[in-house]
């Protein structure tokens, strides 16, 4: 539903110099390696042969994910990516997972609020199988009536426990604010009221509706040939339906005006969630809202909130914030915990560096400082096949080009102080900000 991003950290050891310009020069490889094929059935993926471990990665991708859920089914599409694995075809689920494990097989299904994901990873030698398992997963799902009730109820008491987590009420108030009667102003995990109600009929159905080739993307990495891959690949998609069904989710901006929502929790310490509007991923701005974004609160320590919230004042352990590009919306989002006697002091302070970045923008030696970091330090996501594979499917979802890891750094190194003033009195105006607070918080 909202989950907090970790913390950037400065690379400052030898040590870890080394292992950058390690991942740097793996990374430029494998970048320039992108092969874009079609199966002979007409599949098509993006691939990278990487004969070095006897591995494999694919990662999948279709369209849609919980913003097509009907309200009253709300956590739909987490329950259909919960127990797409737990039986297919002629095994149940505890005959299914044995396969999985007796050939170390990791095989898994996630949904998020615009995607429904699969992941495959797999030795080599055991490819047949696995891609075989993954495909009778897709086309075949059982929705057993043991492991979906065994998982339901998981959720459940993840979802109960949710309900006096400070973290997950600020987060989700603040989506019900920011997007009423949209499906994104309803969590992926849905509510304890839907959940409980989805049958094994509404798995079946959206499984039916999500699941086709015409709206999946695919990414494969790993110890296999394209022309092997290709056949592959038609063993494991050709089963699955051409068309999907899918409901029209509107695009949308976040509500657009001052609103501070404050949910009483007999707590020491307030949970401060707050943001706005931002830039989608396809915004010409992107780039700069990055960077920008980065200086604000992204860079951990280097970050303007971090240096005067926490390290002059001492008023916080951590803030951050960050881009949240969504489909038919972008959201620029942030958050940090104080002390209940310390939430006006700290949210004066916020709002305060937003209108001081507003009105001046960022320095020379900052920007030249983000662009260096933010350059330096991707290529250490491209540090595993699995991390590389979903990078690949994030780049067909957002629609970027096969060079783009290659053309990333250019596009940084173009952001100049205009754009990044330019874009700060776009999107950052404490006057338009979302802030919901779980606590007895003071001073507001």
């Amino acid at each position: 539903m909202f989950s907090l991003p970790s913390q950037m950290r400065t690379l400052s050891s030898l040590m870890a110099s080394i292992l950058m310009l390690m991942v740097v020069l793996v990374g430029t490889v494998k970048a320039t390696e992108i092969q874009e094929i079609t199966s002979p059935g007409g599949i098509k993926a993006w691939f990278v042969e990487e004969r070095s471990i006897p591995i494999l990665s694919m990662e999948v991708a279709w369209k849609g994910g919980s913003s097509i859920e009907a309200a009253e089914k709300a956590g739909l599409a987490n329950l259909v990516a919960s127990t797409m694995d737990e039986g297919a075809g002629d095994f149940d689920s505890r005959a299914f997972q044995k396969r999985l494990s007796d050939n170390a097989i990791s095989l898994k299904f996630n949904a998020s609020k615009d995607s429904f994901q699969g992941s495959l990873k797999t030795l080599s030698k055991n490819r047949e199988e696995a891609f075989s398992l993954f495909s009778i997963a897709l086309t075949d799902p059982r929705f057993d009536a043991e492991p979906v009730e065994r998982i339901r109820n998981q959720i459940l008491v993840g979802l109960n426990r949710k309900l006096s987590d400070p973290n997950s009420l600020a987060g989700r108030a603040w989506f019900e604010i920011a997007f009423p009667n949209h499906p994104y102003s309803v969590p992926t995990e849905g509510v304890i009221e839907t959940v409980s109600k989805i049958t094994q009929k509404d798995l079946v159905d959206f499984k039916k509706d999500q699941i086709a080739r015409d709206n999946m993307v695919v990414a494969v990495i790993g110890d296999i040939g394209k022309d092997e891959l290709g056949l592959l690949l038609d063993k494991t998609f050709l089963g699955v339906q051409k068309t999907a069904r899918l409901v029209e989710v509107p695009d949308v901006k976040p509500m657009h005006q001052l609103s501070e929502k404050i949910i009483e929790q007999d707590i020491p310490q307030s949970v401060v969630v707050f943001g706005g509007a931002g830039v989608k991923r396809d915004d010409p701005d992107y780039y700069a809202a990055y960077i920008l974004n980065y200086i604000l609160g992204g860079g951990g320590f280097e970050s303007r909130l971090t240096k005067e919230i926490r390290e002059k004042r001492g008023l916080v352990y951590s803030v951050y914030s960050y881009l949240y590009p969504l489909r038919h919306s972008g959201l620029q989002l942030g958050g940090f915990g104080t002390s209940n006697a310390s939430v006006g002091e700290a949210v004066k302070l916020l709002k305060t560096e937003l209108l001081k970045i507003r009105k001046d923008g960022v320095t020379a030696d900052e920007l030249a400082a983000a662009k260096t970091y933010i350059n330096g330090s991707f290529p250490l996501r491209l540090s595993s096949n699995s991390k590389i594979a979903n990078i690949m499917v994030s780049m067909q979802v957002f629609d970027l080009p096969v060079q783009y890891l290659n053309d990333r750094p250019g596009y940084i190194n173009a952001v100049t102080l205009d754009d990044i003033l330019r874009v700060a009195q776009r999107l950052i105006n404490p006057e338009n900000m979302i802030i919901t607070v779980v606590g007895k918080p003071e001073g507001l």
